[in-house]
Formats: C-alpha cells, structure tokens, sequence
C-alpha cells in the first residue's frame, strides 16, 4: 500500500480516520509538498474534526471548496479558482495547469500570480483573501495531484487493505514475489505479518518452490518462502530441485547434489545454513531431519565428485539408504541462525532480533512498541528497536523520522534538527537504536520525541532499512 504507507501518511492516518473512499482521496492527495507547503493539512484535519470553522476563504469559491472543507487539495479545484476568483479564461487556466507542471518556471508562476493579484481586485476580493488564495496556489506547484491522480491511488490503496485484511496469506506471498516494491523491505513486511497472525514457513527444498506459496494446514494458509530468496542460488537450479522432487523425493543431500549435478557448493552451503537443507531424509512436524551444522557437514561429503563412471552406480546406492555421517558439530546458536537467515535471506521467520533481549531490555527500562499506545501523552518513556526506515522530508525543517521495530510492533520517533546534528553518525549508521523522550500520544498518533539517542549490540545480522527516499 505504498501510496499511505509512508511515515507522513502513516502519521496523518489516524487523524483523518477515513470512514468512506472519498476520505482515502483526500488522504492520498493531502500528504504533499504542495498542501504542506500551503499550510492545509492542520486546517482539513481540524475541520474534519469541528475544531475549527471552515473557511472557503471567499464566498464565491464555496461550489468547489466545499467538498474539501474549504480546503483546496486538487489541482482541479485551483484551476476553477483562479476562473472564478480571479477571472480566468480557459486559456488562462491551462497556462496555469502547465506552469504548475513538474519543470514549471519560476518566471513564469509570478507571471500569473501578477495576473491572479489583478483577476481578484477587479472582482472586489479583499488583501487578506487574495494572500490565502495566492498561497495556496502557488504553494500547490510544488507537486500537487489531480484529483484522478489521488482518486485512481486511493482505488489501489483501497484494494490493497482489502486483500491484507480478507486474504493475508495470498496478500503476503503476492507481496513477496513482486519484490522489490513499495516502502518496506521484506523482512518488515514478514513480520507485520506474523504480527497480524499468518504462519510464515522457512525456505525448505522439500516443500519450497522457486516463488512464495500458500500451504493450506489445520483450516487455514500459511506461506511458505520461495527459494527466490536465497541470495547465491540461481533460478534454474531452483527449479531443476522442484522437478527432481516432484519425480521423487530427495533421501539425501548426497542424493540431491548427484540428482541436480549443476548445484555449485556454494549454493549448497547457502541451503544448509538457512536451514533449507534440515529436512532432507527427515520428518516435517516430528522433530526429523538434521540441524544446520549437520547439513553443513554432508555438503561437505557430498561436494567431492565421485566421477560420471560412479554416478550410476553411486546414485542407486544413495537412493536405497540414508548412508549420511552424523556430523560431530554443535548445532547453531540462536544469534548464529539469525546471522545465517539476514545474510542468507535478507530476513528471519523466526523471533524478531529484538525478542532475543526482552528481558534485558525491561532491565533497562525500554517499553515494548505495543505499549506505547496505552501510555499517556507526555510520559518520558525509552523505546528500543532495528531501524527499518530514516526520512528527513525537504519539507520537515530539518526534522529526522525514524521506525524503530521491535518483537511487538513498529514504534515512531521524531528528532528534532539540534539532537540529528548532535547524534547524526549513530542515527545514521547504527542498525539497532535506544531512544528517549516524551511520548507524544494525540489523536491516535503515537510517538517519541527523541531527547537522547543511542546505539545497541543486538545482532551481528546484517538487517537493512528505507533510508531518506
């Protein structure tokens, strides 16, 4: 749902509380530069909530103000201003739409605000009005929408919540498989959805197809991860392994390797360490097959190519029993499978890096993400999280957002242009942050406004995050 998954759109949501399509419209087109710039988003907000008058900041501008609360949000709705406002013609109007355009020349918009400023004192509009009208003119070339544009977004967003909401296993592995996309990488959108309920199975070559599926268990979908994303493994060997299996089931990782003789070792050592390999020869849901290590020890065994005159003879052998070496390796710790899974897949399905350091963190007085929106408003709090996304908007004045993830949800901060200056190397580099400040809790909008910022030593796995775009 990229269109309002953004942190601003994320902010603004709660406030606005769509409760029809048209709201998403307005939602989708009212976080700009252009309506921020123009000083309307505090104005809607308000009143949509009767906390303010509504204003259409000249009688005659109420026909096409209304529907927007005497805010004027599209760039339809600027045009049919400056007809009725200032008087333009249709040309004139259309020297405006183009002069609003991406490329749009300086020159050229004080041009028409000249002629604006003229359209209106003929027509008796008073200083005050005129300024508003202006502002909100010129401020809306700095990217404004159409209000089609906002209106075929909001279909897609619409859409969009619907499936996650009805359908979030297909929704998921739909997500998954178009990636990249959209605003969060794809070990943020697993875990919003193990958030939200849905099995997420791990990559395992005697289940696991090339894309992300849907396995249907005990009445109801989970997902099951596609080896598209194990990083070292190419596609044609992903799916030579699905049609080996589909003819017979793999007896062993020797038996793998002499069946799908293109597999490098490589990509063999990048299935054992995320696991994909444990199952091989074993029993799904009865605690069968081997651990990591172990299939780290049979690739080892299994990489030492007998030659084509033994392949024959050595396959029927393998094929008839399971003659693998029980390796003498320790099984992995869980920081070392949380490293293999991030440098291996970009992700984990299992406990969030965070949930490895609940109790420590309670230690040090840092508040889960999920119970931030039950603490009230100016309580100074810690919050502690993996950065998933960092955004300084033009538009912000020099302010720093952050989402900080943890076991139990997303928790936002805001830093303040002083305190980024100060910390901006931890902010920026650190993967793991413990921030401090007042919570601000208002209208259903939750977050920390950052006093104190730190890094922490959570996990050597390399995570990843949405960085100022």
């Amino acid at each position: 749902m990229f269109q309002i998954e953004s942190r601003a759109q994320m902010s603004c949501l709660p406030r606005l509380y769509p409760k029809c399509f048209y709201d998403i419209v307005v939602q989708v087109a009212i976080i700009r530069p252009g309506p921020i710039v123009g000083q309307m988003v505090n104005p809607y907000l308000k009143r949509r909530r009767g906390r303010e008058a509504v204003d259409y900041l000249h009688s005659s501008l109420e026909p096409v103000l209304k529907r927007t609360l005497g805010v004027p949000l599209f760039q339809e709705q600027l045009l049919r201003m400056a007809m009725i406002a200032a008087g333009f013609s249709g040309g004139e109007a259309e020297e405006l739409r183009r002069a609003m355009g991406f490329k749009r020349s300086e020159k050229r918009m004080k041009e028409i605000e000249l002629k604006l400023r003229a359209g209106m004192q003929r027509n008796g509009i008073a200083q005050e009005s005129q300024e508003k009208i202006i502002r909100s003119i010129t401020s809306f070339a700095l990217y404004g929408f159409p209000e089609s544009h906002a209106a075929s977004f909001a279909l897609l967003a619409y859409a969009s919540a619907y499936l996650k909401c009805h359908y979030l296993a297909a929704f998921t592995a739909a997500m998954l498989n178009n990636q990249p996309m959209g605003f969060y990488n794809p070990a943020t959108l697993v875990k919003d959805a193990q958030r939200h309920g849905l099995k997420m199975r791990p990559i395992d070559v005697t289940r696991s197809d090339w894309l992300c599926t849907l396995e249907f268990c005990d009445g109801q979908f989970s997902v099951r991860l596609g080896m598209r994303y194990v990083r070292s493994l190419r596609v044609e060997i992903a799916e030579k392994i699905v049609r080996e299996r589909a003819a017979r089931a793999f007896t062993s990782i020797e038996e793998l390797k002499l069946r799908v003789p293109e597999i490098q070792k490589a990509e063999l050592t990048a299935l054992a360490e995320i696991g994909a390999l444990n199952f091989i020869g074993g029993t799904h849901g009865t605690g069968g097959g081997v651990h990591r290590r172990d299939a780290l020890w049979q690739v080892e065994r299994a990489a030492r190519n007998a030659g084509p005159l033994f392949m024959d003879e050595r396959l029927a052998e393998v094929t008839t029993e399971f003659d693998a070496e029980i390796s003498p390796l320790r099984a992995m710790s869980p920081e070392e499978r949380l490293v293999a899974d991030f440098s291996g897949t970009g992700m984990t399905v299992g406990l969030h890096p965070m949930g490895h350091h609940r109790a420590k963190m309670k230690d040090l007085g840092v508040r889960s993400a999920i119970e931030l929106g039950n603490i009230p408003d100016g309580t100074f709090v810690r919050v502690a999280g993996g950065v998933i996304a960092r955004q300084r908007p033009g538009t912000a004045k020099g302010f720093c957002f952050l989402s900080l993830e943890d076991e139990t949800g997303i928790a936002n901060a805001i830093i303040t242009p002083q305190v980024y200056e100060k910390n901006h190397l931890v902010i920026v580099h650190q993967q793991f942050l413990l921030v401090e400040g007042p919570l601000q809790n208002q209208d259903g909008v939750v977050s920390v406004k950052v006093e104190g910022v730190r890094g922490i030593s959570i996990t050597r796995a390399e995570t990843v995050s949405h960085d100022f775009h």
